[in-house]
């Protein structure tokens, strides 16, 4: 019989309780007379685990009670004999797999590459494979990474990568980042440094802190900002209505932000506008444009993705939600990056095109709307 967790004390609710593994067995005492919920009263012996994910299991048939299954909501009784499997996850871990790279440069020191949109940049809860983390270490011919192992016996030459910050800080944080100094969103493509030492890890984290790092990005947004270039301040924080969006919201409530942007090119109801940031919070680029009334084209989240400006007729439609099929995220781009070398101390400045999607798309829209002066 394996022991029970070192926060569960069985005497004080006077059961017969035996866990293996993942597995508890119970005799409900002639004491309990309460008849509480069956999955509140698993709660008692996995205090490690929310109510809610002890009801996916019993949805799943993962409980039998006198040999029976049972609703979630069954009202336990003296004399119950309970079997309950709590399914757990496998830990968050890394580990090389052969995936394209775009890299830009790379030294003993650290990488630039060319992230597509698509790509995830490291392993979190829903992204197990496929990251950009899975592809370096492939390409630097690193080892595994996982998040439960020892920090003191995992170094930056097995992995190749650096090791600074790339295991959890908090239990209910278990992402796996080694080598990450920055992030781009899923759906954004562009430029993205990648520190292989420590060395070189902790001088760029402080470059971005200190927002020496020369930063820009490329979109193609809804209508035209006014005016055509300016800055953008305000507070990101979690959308009060809508939890799985960031938004502008009050300076005690968010982290304060600041986005510059200069429209470079205008069309009839969309425009192509470069953004440069000071900050950088989730999504900062993308809030601060739908706030202004300006969301990203073919953004899901925060509404580039309907018809925004000029008439909303069938033909039109047509050809956005053409458009939205041929870039399936927001049109978002980080073309160029600039920095200063953590070791040498040289300036290095990097610049990327658009993807082909990207253009396309920017190609069909001039010939649809037409391309006017950025300023008009």
């Amino acid at each position: 019989m394996a022991t029970l967790p070192d926060s569960f004390d069985p005497a004080q609710y006077d059961a017969e309780v035996t866990r293996e593994e993942n597995v508890v067995e119970v005799v409900v005492p002639a004491s309990e007379t309460d008849e509480p919920r069956i999955d509140k009263y698993l709660t008692r012996f996995y205090p490690e685990a929310s109510r809610t994910k002890i009801q996916r299991a019993i949805k799943k048939g993962h409980l039998k009670v006198n040999g029976a299954d049972v609703k979630k909501s069954y009202p336990v009784a003296p004399g119950d004999e309970i079997v309950f499997r709590l399914i757990r996850k496998p830990p968050m871990q890394a580990e090389p797999e052969a995936i394209p790279l775009d890299v830009v440069y790379e030294d003993d020191d650290l990488l630039v590459v060319n992230k597509p949109a698509g790509m995830v940049v490291h392993p979190a809860p829903g992204h197990r494979s496929g990251t950009l983390v899975h592809a370096l270490l492939h390409h630097v011919d690193g080892g595994e990474v996982a998040a439960d192992d020892e920090r003191d016996e995992v170094s930056e030459e097995e992995v190749g990568l650096s090791m600074v910050n790339a295991l959890p800080q908090a239990p209910d944080h278990p992402v796996v980042r080694p080598g990450i100094v920055h992030r781009l969103d899923k759906g954004t493509s562009g430029l993205l440094v990648v520190a292989k030492r420590g060395r070189a890890h902790h001088p760029l984290a402080s470059q971005f802190k200190a927002h020496t790092v020369d930063r820009r990005y490329r979109a193609i947004v809804w209508g035209r900002l006014a005016p055509p270039s300016g800055t953008i301040a305000g507070a990101i924080g979690r959308d009060p209505h809508h939890r799985q969006r960031m938004a502008v919201v009050p300076e005690d409530e968010g982290k304060w932000a600041r986005t510059h942007y200069e429209t470079v090119e205008a069309h009839a109801h969309t425009s192509v506008v470069e953004f440069g940031l000071d900050t950088g919070r989730t999504h900062q680029i993308r809030v601060h444009a739908r706030a202004q009334g300006h969301p990203l084209l073919g953004d899901p989240k925060y509404g580039g993705q309907r018809v925004r400006y000029g008439t909303q007729g069938g033909a039109r439609r047509s050809f956005f939600e053409e458009l939205f099929e041929l870039l399936p995220h927001p049109a978002l781009h980080a073309f160029r990056l600039g920095f200063d070398h953590p070791i040498t101390e040289d300036h290095l400045h990097f610049g990327a095109d658009p993807p082909t999607a990207w253009r396309r798309v920017l190609d069909r829209l001039r010939r649809r709307e037409g391309e006017q002066n950025a300023g008009a």
